[in-house]
């Protein structure tokens, strides 16, 4: 233990059992062992954190993001040793980590220039109206402020951009909120490289101790005691609906509830329109093979669900899809549990009543375990529509093409479905106006909706919404990636009749950055200002 940080292994004296992460492309058992942390570990992370929120939500925001910059410049400073722990953990190749580091050290750098700038906080003055009938005004002013201590669950397809230093905790430092991760048990020794990056950065830049701590665990045992500590105030997660749920109860059925920001999975419906298929079904049926199959279709954006009406272009369409599938190599997954499912969950929705094989993925990498071929099933409207199992997702290389008749049952498919990451919409300009109806369903039941392109692929920046109505996520009103991801670790917070010395700096009016609403104007803008 160090001084008032917890970072992995530096509990390994209090641990009863080591576990070591494994190469789920070789099957190779890797050097590290990694220790989970016992009750007393969450105890003295939640307890140190608690004390460094008091230091920490004051400290200047050009402190914060130059924190939030160092971070970054560290995990850079660890290059090789990185990536190549990162692939040996996933089995992902080593382009794809170097496009995650990238993501992960932008991301950084975004939130500390949110920071940096300072509107996000949303300062609003009311000046004193002393003479104002029948009642006096007093002076109000308010902004966000951070709630404290921030639980994050470090995700398993995305060992470093939704991970120890990804968006979560990224947003979280720079709303003001310490963190404390537990890293996900697939990546430990990625996990512990990157948490050691945090501690330099923290150390460098004079931040509290105690603003960020890791911990291992290799079950549910920890994760629910951090969610249930008192002290913690929000978590976040990222992965399956059945997690994400235990953890949104666990937070429910505390003395004091606490939000959860739960992703909890999405089969993410693509619209295929007629007119597009006629015109163009071997070029979009090549784009989604790339989508289904691209990183053994572990991303939590993979089109799940394929849906059209019968006609000559969907044959066509069904057709050349078969075949690119075919031709694409089966990839090793991110564990063998993972891979396992896939196959188990992949069979059963094979011997529902209906669903049939259109293609499977027949070329192997040779030598590597765990693969995971893509694979293509169809399945008649009507029998989708009636049965619940068709609607789970398969996390994997999984698509299912529903055929209706008409336009009215694609909005009954939609209609069965529940809430989604994405829904994408493959379409001539020309032909939108005639399925307005379709679209307006596809708009309610998702956080995002593409105009021909494919899913996978979430840009990082303001305007991105990652998030979607029940059960893809909890709470649809906010997003996991973009700036606005910070608004779900604050809370509004008014002062009134409060000397302005004694007031935050975004609330000074010698500062008066921020303030996006004075007395007598009219509140017409309600965004944030990026």
């Amino acid at each position: 233990m160090n001084g008032q940080n917890l970072v992995g292994n530096e509990y390994a004296e209090a641990a009863t059992s080591a576990f070591r992460a494994v190469n789920p492309l070789t099957g190779e058992v890797l050097d590290g062992e990694f220790f989970p942390a016992q009750k007393k570990h969450v105890d003295d992370a939640l307890l140190f954190a608690a004390n460094a929120f008091i230091t920490y939500k004051n400290i200047d925001k050009d402190l914060k993001a130059d924190f939030l910059r160092t971070i970054a410049k560290e995990i850079l400073a660890l290059d090789t040793i990185l990536l190549e722990r990162a692939c040996a953990e996933s089995g992902l190749p080593l382009g794809r980590i170097q496009g995650e580091r990238g993501r992960t050290v932008a991301q950084l750098n975004m939130f500390a220039d949110l920071v940096a700038e300072g509107s996000w906080v949303e300062a609003i003055i009311d000046h004193e109206l002393p003479e104002r009938q029948p009642a006096p005004r007093p002076d109000l002013r308010r902004m966000l402020v951070p709630l404290g201590p921030v639980v994050v669950f470090g995700a398993s397809n995305f060992p470093l951009a939704f991970s120890v230093a990804g968006g979560d905790t990224a947003s979280a430092l720079a709303s003001g909120c310490p963190v404390i991760v537990k890293a996900h048990a697939a990546h430990p020794g990625t996990s512990a490289l990157v948490a050691s990056a945090i501690q330099k950065a923290v150390i460098s830049t004079g931040m509290p101790p105690g603003v960020f701590s890791m911990l291992f665990d290799n079950g549910f045992e920890i994760g629910a005691s951090l969610v249930q500590h008192p002290k913690t105030k929000a978590v976040t997660f990222t992965g399956s609906f059945k997690g994400g749920m235990a953890l949104t109860r666990l937070a429910a059925e505390r003395a004091v509830p606490i939000p959860v920001f739960a992703e909890m999975g999405s089969i993410n419906p693509i619209l295929l329109l007629p007119d597009a298929l006629h015109s163009g079904a071997e070029k979009i049926a090549e784009q989604y093979a790339a989508s289904i199959t691209m990183g053994a279709g572990q991303f939590c954006t993979n089109p799940g669900l394929l849906i059209g009406t019968a006609s000559d272009g969907l044959t066509r369409f069904k057709d050349t899809l078969a075949e690119k599938i075919a031709e694409i190599p089966s990839a090793a997954m991110l564990t063998p549990a993972i891979c396992s499912n896939y196959h188990k969950l992949s069979a059963e929705m094979l011997r529902e009543a209906g669903v049939t094989l259109v293609m499977r993925s027949q070329v192997s990498a040779e030598g590597a375990q765990n693969q995971a071929g893509g694979m293509i099933a169809q399945v008649s409207a009507k029998d989708f529509i009636a049965n619940p199992k068709l609607k789970e997702e398969i996390f994997g290389p999984w698509s299912l093409l529903v055929i209706a008749e008409n336009n009215m049952e694609m909005e009954q498919v939609l209609d069965s479905i529940g809430g989604q990451l994405t829904v994408s919409v493959m379409a001539e300009d020309a032909e939108l106006d005639s399925y307005q109806a379709l679209l307006d369903k596809a708009a309610d039941i998702c956080g995002r909706i593409l105009l021909n392109g494919v899913p996978t692929g979430v840009e990082v920046c303001a305007a991105m919404q990652h998030g979607g109505p029940f059960p893809a996520t909890n709470d649809s009103r906010f997003t996991s990636v973009g700036t606005t991801a910070v608004r779900r670790f604050v809370r509004p917070f008014s002062w009134q009749n409060w000397d302005g010395k004694l007031l935050p700096a975004a609330l000074q009016e010698e500062n008066p950055l921020g303030i996006w609403r004075m007395v007598n104007q009219s509140m017409t803008n309600s965004s944030m200002i990026n």
